[in-house]
């Protein structure tokens, strides 16, 4: 049997197959791609000052920790600063200033998102220059517009400015 593998080479080939299941459909309204997306909007806005988060304060946090009564130095003051520095600590991470590696921004990035839907849906962020925003878009409209009239003018005047004709300038030469 050995002398028959060795003469008939093409029984001794093997022939992997693998088979690749079809990757189920994602059901998830945003991919990570556009996570980050929004999430890069929404720090860029908030570094420039166009929205302005409502932390939770120390008083309101005081009011959700029944013991703060009991304690002489208040815990809500400290939980209020965490708050703030945990989001800093985020944004860093994710705009690349603290070192970090890839699992480590995408994790920022998910929590800074989680934290965007949170203050979303406690109604603490405030978008600060949308009268701004929108008062640059009617000036430039207006801009647009007033080029446009102009154009029309200039078309309009060329296309009814009265002509020379020749036949008119020819007579005058005659008569002279």
């Amino acid at each position: 049997m050995a002398q028959n593998n060795a003469v008939n080479p093409e029984k001794n080939k093997i022939i992997r197959v693998q088979i690749k299941k079809n990757p189920e459909p994602s059901a998830a309204l945003y991919s990570e791609k556009d996570v980050r997306t929004i999430v890069d909007e929404f720090v860029t806005a908030w570094i420039k000052g166009d929205i302005i988060i409502r932390f939770p304060t120390a008083s309101e946090i005081g009011k959700q920790n029944p013991l703060s009564i009991a304690f002489p130095k208040d815990p809500s003051v400290s939980a209020e600063l965490k708050i703030k520095e945990h989001y800093i600590e985020l944004i860093l991470v994710c705009a690349g200033v603290k070192p970090a590696s890839s699992e480590e921004q995408q994790k920022a990035i998910s929590e800074v998102f989680k934290m965007i839907l949170m203050f979303r849906s406690a109604n603490r962020i405030e978008n600060k220059n949308i009268l701004k925003d929108l008062e640059k878009r009617v000036i430039e409209l207006e801009k647009i517009q007033q080029n446009q009239i102009k154009l029309v003018e200039q078309i309009t005047a060329f296309l009814f400015k009265p002509k020379k004709s020749r036949s008119c300038s020819k007579m005058v030469d005659k008569v002279d």
